[in-house]
């Protein structure tokens, strides 16, 4: 049963990990898992809604961002595919993959092995940039790749952040526009099982969501800091390797 201190342990996890390229929804699932919380359609519910808190930290440290025109068009263009697939697979998705751990951990591991092969040979642009770089072609095919992470394990930071560089964008502008694509991305898949799902919860668990808010919020704004100062002198490799021994560590009997 989801307590105040599962609660608070599923939100600092969803803060931190939402904006890093390792999969908060697998973390989540195995949080859930090692705290014997199963994959109810509450907890299922109470995971999607718990991110509104990594949302509301984008919107707290890049609020200017949203008021630039230029940069809010490539936003929604980028937004459409994965609104499109979430919408039409929307039962489909909360069905059979969001709490499937074989799919999450198969996903991570491969995931974390394309991670380390990608960066053995991707070479990154010399000339400085910034979003305007991003048309309107690109931004859309920036939001197919989004559109691959609806899997769990695949990472939506992960699949925007290789898309962009694969059409040779700096990592500091991808990452960065990762962040502001999160936010319509997260807030119409809240705001859409939320809506669905709300007789879920009663009055007192209420309280319990507002607790993993705070504590997704607080960590999240930790997350896109470290994430920032990290890519400045390193790769994404790292970030491969750890997604492979997370599956080593607590996953190979899933998938096997």
């Amino acid at each position: 049963m989801l307590d105040a201190l599962s609660a608070l342990i599923l939100g600092l996890v969803e803060g931190f990990t939402e904006f890093l390229p390792i999969s908060s929804t697998a973390h989540l699932n195995l949080a859930s898992n090692l705290l014997g919380l199963g994959q109810t359609g509450y907890v299922k519910t109470f995971e999607i809604a718990i991110q509104s808190g990594a949302i509301f930290a984008v919107v707290a440290l890049y609020a200017k961002k949203f008021l630039n025109l230029e940069v809010l068009k490539r936003i929604i263009v980028a937004f459409i595919p994965t609104g499109i697939v979430g919408f039409l697979f929307y039962k489909l998705i909360k069905t059979y993959l969001i709490g499937n751990t074989a799919v999450a951990l198969s996903a991570l591991a491969l995931g974390g092995l394309f991670l380390i092969l990608f960066e053995k040979w991707h070479k990154e642009p010399v000339a400085s940039q910034d979003i305007t770089i991003f048309d309107y072609r690109k931004s859309f095919i920036i939001g197919i790749f989004q559109s691959v992470a609806v899997i769990p394990g695949v990472s939506r930071a992960a699949a925007t952040i290789v898309g962009g560089m694969l059409m040779g964008i700096r990592r500091e502008v991808i990452v960065e526009f990762s962040f502001l694509l999160a936010v319509p991305t997260m807030l119409a898949a809240t705001g859409f099982d939320v809506a669905q799902n709300i007789n879920l919860f009663s009055s007192s668990e209420i309280g319990l969501l507002a607790l993993g808010f705070v504590a997704s919020f607080a960590t999240a704004i930790v997350s896109i800091k470290f994430l920032l100062a990290y890519i400045a002198r390193h790769t994404f490799t790292a970030f491969g390797w750890y997604r492979i021994a997370v599956v080593l560590a607590f996953g190979v009997g899933y998938i096997f």
